[in-house]
């Protein structure tokens, strides 16, 4: 996990967080026992906007993702992996659209800020 979520969360943001962290493990174990990864993709969809609501850049999501992957080899067996990674994938990719949508809660670069504004 990165290291900066500490500063930037408070202890009750970083409980949400591995709420969600969970509910995310669950259904990854659905997607890899269905063998389809869009089970995986199709709640990334339904969650990214609780996230949203939350303020928590999607970035932050996708790094937790990524610590999802490199922590399941260790629970996960080797064959499965794959799945894993087909799964993670999808929902990453749906976490990185939901990125570029305006709203998201990461850092603005303060010059295109002050552009776009018109000021």
């Amino acid at each position: 996990m990165d290291p900066t979520f500490r500063e930037r969360y408070a202890e009750l943001g970083l409980r949400a967080l591995l709420a969600d962290l969970e509910a995310m493990i669950g259904v990854l174990a659905t997607s890899i026992a269905a063998a389809d990864p869009a089970v995986t993709a199709r709640w990334a969809e339904m969650v990214a906007v609780r996230f949203r609501k939350r303020r928590v850049p999607m970035d932050d999501v996708v790094t937790l993702s990524e610590a999802v992957r490199r922590a399941a080899p260790s629970v996960v067996e080797p064959d499965a992996m794959p799945a894993v990674d087909a799964a993670l994938d999808a929902a990453i990719v749906v976490f990185k659209w939901h990125r570029r949508l305006a709203g998201d809660a990461r850092k603005r670069n303060p010059l295109l800020a002050f552009i776009y504004k018109g000021a």
